[in-house]
């Protein structure tokens, strides 16, 4: 059967198409910027780049030092997904098992992380890596990546777990198996969808993050990309070409990696918060 078409779906449409343009219009002049030099910006700085001009791009990785700064960022990002990934693995898996009231309450002061806004211990905690000798160094930001973002993550581990039936573990444990065999090798290969919005949602919240490593690895040697970009505001401020093709470059990964992992996003969020 035919829907008919209302003057509500006439709304609708026109909603959709001011959002979409709303959200692409960044982008597109972003994408319009890089390949466009100085001159060109000025005369004509909303149309289509008269040739693709490719200069921008090596300027930035040479001016910026960006390869040094992508090493840098893909070290924390790395480890710092990577701990999240094992840890809130395995405390979702005792969470969601353990019926305890030790259980319970350690997994409601996971929650409550989640809407706690960090900068409310962001003085605290940089004394404190400040005394450690934490800050300037890879391993502070990792540890401190962890430490924001393993409530939600634990979360969205938790609700998984409790909607998978127990039937899985169980066969594995009347099979001889202790529990960490189980885990690894029953369970954690069930729990693909929520692993992919775990590995997405954090890569490009810890890729992206520009204030934490400004803060605790400005003028260490160990930037990561978006403060390199930055630097291009004080060096080159009327060159926007060169600022946009520094974003394009540092968004390309995370870009890529998203489009991998994308049809796991919405399955594994509706998961986690479904249990």
């Amino acid at each position: 059967m035919t829907k008919r078409y209302t003057f509500r779906t006439l709304l609708l449409e026109i909603g959709l198409i001011a959002a979409a343009v709303a959200f692409l219009f960044p982008v597109y002049a972003l994408l319009t910027m890089g390949f466009k030099d100085a001159a060109e910006i000025v005369t004509n700085p909303l149309g289509l780049p008269s040739t693709l001009n490719f200069d921008n791009f090596g300027r930035a990785i040479e001016s910026a030092r960006l390869i040094p700064a992508t090493v840098n960022s893909l070290i924390i990002t790395v480890a710092s997904v990577g701990g999240l990934v094992l840890f809130g693995s395995l405390a979702g898996y005792v969470l969601a098992r353990r019926a305890t009231r030790m259980s319970y309450w350690a997994y409601m002061a996971m929650v409550a992380g989640i809407i706690l806004p960090f900068q409310l211990a962001m003085i605290p905690l940089y004394r404190a890596m400040v005394v450690l000798e934490l800050t300037g160094t890879h391993l502070g930001v990792i540890l401190f990546y962890w430490g924001v973002h393993m409530p939600l993550t634990v979360f969205l581990y938790t609700g998984f777990v409790r909607a998978l039936p127990d039937d899985y573990v169980g066969a594995a444990l009347i099979d001889g198996a202790n529990h960490w065999q189980a885990f690894w090798r029953v369970l954690f290969p069930l729990l693909r969808p929520v692993t992919g919005t775990v590995i997405i949602l954090n890569v490009v919240s810890v890729w992206n993050d520009f204030f934490t490593p400004l803060l605790y690895l400005g003028n260490s040697g160990f930037e990561t990309i978006p403060v390199r970009v930055y630097s291009f505001v004080n060096e080159y401020t009327s060159d926007y070409g060169l600022v946009a093709a520094g974003i394009i470059l540092a968004s390309l990964p995370v870009l890529v990696l998203f489009l991998l992992l994308q049809r796991y996003v919405i399955h594994g969020f509706a998961s986690g918060l479904k249990g």
